[in-house]
């Protein structure tokens, strides 16, 4: 990294931004790669940079049809945890938070991840037997988790309605202190910047529009801006995987829905943790700027738009103003949808596919923020080795048709 003197810290303050150093490249496609990664958010980027990294496999292009980390990397609320329920998804989530414990040092780019607690109400009684079977499942596991009381829960968020007088009474919640936010196009800047630092291009405004595949075998990709070849490609485009399976000639157990979520007006520091509620249907956090983010559940729908539909705002508006009423007047900035991918079982897709050589990573759902780190990880290994990372075989494509399924639906958060 380039570094400047005091007097050089004013002359480029004073200058006009054409002078600052870019954090990365914009370079020409090469005809042919090593590897090439499909999708340039988050999941694709620390896929390179781990492949570069880890591997040494620097003959790395990632393909982005618009700019980086402009799919649902922006358009997320942000949220980490890694406290789920079947060992197997929280062995993966738990491997991504222990990368994120390091991410901003391991980067030399602060990506802002803030481990204030992330806290699961319970409603019913039902609502409390699933947070105890969770959190117990969660300390077999080593991962960190704690069932409060209704008086614990009013002692870590003063400013919520705990009395007995809420359509849905709080019984109790699950806690997990590790968990937290970080901040979404730092982790996607940081990860491109160290990506190409170790020499992998960077290709931006690059749609790919079919695989190259001859004998079952994929030999590349046609773009936009021309064919690019590789024996090795990997598939981390989120809402649109389903879209890139058909054009490689398979299907996925996918289905793509709109998720929105809302910015408020910033407001002085009121709100110091994450608070999820299934029952009452909404979570919320604080952003470092006083924003308040707001979400619940996908749209009923399927389709790629990036809008949504009003009913689900105000619905999720509602459930907000029921467990937070002094938020009951605090306006709106702005609402937006990202394309989520979700599977059956709620958990994600790390796998080989019907044709050699072609790998996807998808599936995510409404959980994909939170495992950047692992699933950048885990998909690199499995790319350089051909086979599927320890962490990563639970979650192959066969496991729909051999019944093996992961269901995380009750763990998985306010949106499945």
């Amino acid at each position: 990294m380039q570094r400047y003197s005091g007097f050089g810290l004013a002359k480029h303050a004073l200058s006009h931004h054409e002078n600052w150093e870019r954090q990365w490249r914009n370079p020409t496609p090469k005809k042919q790669y090593d590897v090439i990664i499909v999708g340039g958010g988050g999941h694709g980027l620390a896929t390179a940079y781990y492949l570069a990294k880890e591997h040494g496999i620097t003959n790395v292009a990632v393909v982005e049809k618009g700019w980086l980390g402009g799919g649902n990397t922006a358009r997320n609320t942000t949220i980490v945890r890694s406290n789920y329920l079947w060992d197997e998804s929280a062995a993966l989530y738990e491997h991504a938070m222990k990368l994120w414990e390091g991410l901003s040092q391991d980067l030399n780019y602060n990506v802002m991840f803030s481990q204030r607690g992330v806290m699961n109400l319970g409603h019913t009684l039902q609502d409390m037997r699933d947070i105890q079977r969770r959190v117990n499942a969660n300390r077999l596991n080593g991962i960190d988790g704690e069932v409060l009381t209704p008086a614990q829960i009013q002692e870590i968020v003063p400013i919520m309605d705990c009395s007995k007088n809420a359509r849905y009474p709080i019984l109790g919640a699950s806690w997990q202190p590790r968990a937290g936010v970080a901040r979404h196009d730092a982790v996607a800047w940081g990860y491109a910047r160290a990506a190409d630092a170790l020499g992998v291009d960077l290709l931006q405004n690059t749609e790919v529009t079919g695989f190259k595949i001859r004998d079952g075998r994929v030999y590349g990709v046609h773009t936009n801006r021309g064919d690019i070849e590789a024996k090795t490609v990997g598939c981390v485009a989120a809402g649109n995987s389903g879209v890139l399976a058909g054009m490689a000639g398979f299907r996925l157990p996918l289905e793509s829905h709109p998720l929105q979520a809302l910015v408020s007006e910033p407001l002085k520091p009121i709100l110091d943790t994450v608070v999820m509620s299934n029952h009452v249907h909404g979570y919320i956090s604080q952003t470092d700027k006083g924003d308040l983010v707001i979400g619940a559940g996908i749209d009923g729908y399927n389709g790629y738009g990036q809008r949504g539909s009003y009913p689900t705002v105000e619905h999720t508006l509602q459930a907000i103003v029921e467990m937070f009423p002094i938020f009951s007047r605090v306006r709106m900035n702005r609402q937006w949808g990202g394309i989520v991918d979700t599977c059956p079982d709620a958990c994600p897709i790390l796998s080989a596919t019907p044709v050699k050589g072609l790998f996807f990573n998808c599936g995510w759902g409404t959980g994909g923020f939170k495992a950047t780190p692992g699933s950048g990880h885990v998909f690199a290994w499995t790319l350089a080795k051909n086979q599927a990372h320890p962490l990563a075989a639970p979650f192959s494509i066969d496991r729909f048709h051999t019944g093996a399924l992961v269901d995380e639906h009750g763990a998985a958060g306010v949106a499945h």
